[in-house]
């Protein structure tokens, strides 16, 4: 059925697959931990019961989205075995150690204490089941540390010399693990995450505003999430931005598809495509919509700066233009959408109040899954930006390939299809119906008929609104 297809271009969907779907957990995971250490936090700190609804809300939908971002991990492991083997072969000297670290650190402190954060709050009291709350976020974090420390190295090796066997051979653990990409890489991944759950968060909040704005727990999280996007965005911009030029160091042919630009620009300014359809075939963008000079003022901060063009390559090494080209566009356009979200959520702050904002509450519902939809686009651009290879400039991925029958990889694929989509299907389903819940009110809310006298952070425990209790210190 399948011996006509490429076997490796069937390994390579294979892998694009489970990834995608193991992606979209930890990008959601790693700033929901943070959140239930924030939430585990400041119930201790203000005593307010609000910060407690939120944490036992989100903490069964954090176990979840855990449980099956592991599964999900551990599938993609075996490939590099069974679909891999001379890409792990060649780099297990150096990427082996790295992923053991991972495990050894990072995971198995999430691991070991993530029993306590889901059952420890009445065996181990409070301030040691906030420890290990917090230490599961930190744990998230290290595992984004060490996963992204290996891709970063396949992006722009460094710290490495090559066997007389071909094997990539350990020289600096420093220039390996802290390799050119690392923390501008690191840096962009995270913040995702964290706007990732933050619109993940605010969404949900908004859904029950709608449905009830005497709901103390869903206005608390609408506002924190929309403190986040006020802050975050702008910062993300920023980040991006910069790793945007360390991109144009050192993978200067990943750039030029992500901005179609195909021939280089050596006698003016390069323009900014804003729309276009590439075509590979004539080396040429389709019907461009274009910004001049802005494309050179981005990634050269001068009106007339020259940037390579793919031109300035050779044709097999391109990667696929369109797919790189697509999805960093849509990246990019979440981005400044989630930008415009904080921002307006800022104007209804200055203006009174966020919780009869009925419109901005619409569209953080719609901006929901937009994180999930960004991230997944992020890694798009940064994996297929990066083929023909997988270890850049080095290790070519036909050349990493096992030597295995197309019938093998096509029949595995199509299980890990039906087996995902039923499995993952059936998480996703239970925490969206959990998401759907309103979380149950431990204190009540305001008169939804007084207004709220206050557009920030309040200054203390609680604020009294006609001698009635205003939950949550961010409203």
């Amino acid at each position: 059925m399948f011996d006509a297809f490429d076997p490796v271009l069937l390994a390579r969907i294979q892998f694009a697959f489970t990834v995608a779907f193991h992606f979209i957990f930890p990008a959601f995971t790693i700033g929901l931990a943070s959140f239930l250490a924030v939430c585990n936090g400041l119930w201790l700190y203000t005593g307010r019961e609000v910060y407690q609804t939120l944490f036992q809300y989100w903490l069964k939908i954090f176990a979840l989205s855990f449980a099956m971002g592991v599964v999900s991990g551990i599938v993609m492991s075996y490939q590099f075995g069974t679909n891999w083997s001379v890409f792990s072969d060649r780099v297990g000297p150096v990427l082996g150690p790295l992923m053991a670290y991972e495990v050894l650190s990072a995971f198995f402190l999430e691991a070991g204490f993530l029993g306590v954060m889901l059952f420890g709050l009445n065996r181990v009291g409070k301030k040691l089941h906030f420890f290990a709350t917090l230490m599961v976020a930190i744990g998230t974090l290290g595992s984004a540390f060490w996963i992204l420390s290996v891709n970063s190295w396949m992006q722009t090796p460094a710290g490495y010399s090559v066997a007389a066997n071909g094997q990539f051979v350990p020289e600096d653990w420093w220039a390996i693990v802290f390799n050119p990409s690392f923390p501008y890489r690191l840096v962009h991944t995270v913040l995702a995450a964290y706007l990732t759950t933050a619109f993940i968060i605010g969404a949900v909040g908004a859904f029950h505003l709608l449905r009830d704005r005497r709901n103390a727990a869903a206005r608390t999280m609408f506002s924190m999430a929309l403190w986040m996007a006020t802050v975050v965005a702008p910062i993300q911009i920023f980040a991006g931005d910069a790793h945007g030029l360390n991109t144009l160091e050192h993978q200067p042919m990943k750039v030029a598809a992500m901005e179609g630009h195909f021939e280089t620009n050596r006698d003016g300014g390069m323009p900014l495509t804003l729309f276009g359809l590439p075509d590979m075939a004539e080396g040429r963008m389709r019907g461009a919509i274009e910004i001049p000079h802005a494309g050179s003022l981005i990634l050269t901060h001068s009106l007339g700066g020259e940037v390579a063009g793919l031109d300035q390559f050779p044709r097999e090494d391109w990667p696929n233009v369109g797919l790189v080209f697509f999805a960093f566009r849509i990246m990019v356009a979440i981005g400044f959408a989630m930008l415009g979200i904080g921002l307006w959520g800022l104007y209804r702050r200055w203006r009174g109040s966020i919780d009869e904002a009925t419109w901005l509450q619409r569209a953080m519902v719609l901006m929901g899954p937009s994180g999930l939809v960004a991230v997944t686009c992020g890694w798009f651009t940064t994996e297929v930006g990066r083929q023909p290879y997988t270890v850049y400039n080095l290790l070519r991925t036909a050349d990493s390939h096992s030597p295995i029958a197309a019938s093998a990889v096509g029949t595995s694929l199509v299980a890990f299809i039906l087996v995902y989509f039923a499995l993952f299907g059936a998480g996703t389903y239970y925490i969206l119906r959990s998401m759907r819940r309103a979380p149950n009110l431990l204190e009540p809310g305001p008169d939804p008929r007084e207004p709220i006298r206050t557009a920030g952070i309040t200054p203390g425990p609680a604020m009294d609104v006609q001698n009635g209790p205003v939950s949550g210190a961010l409203s």
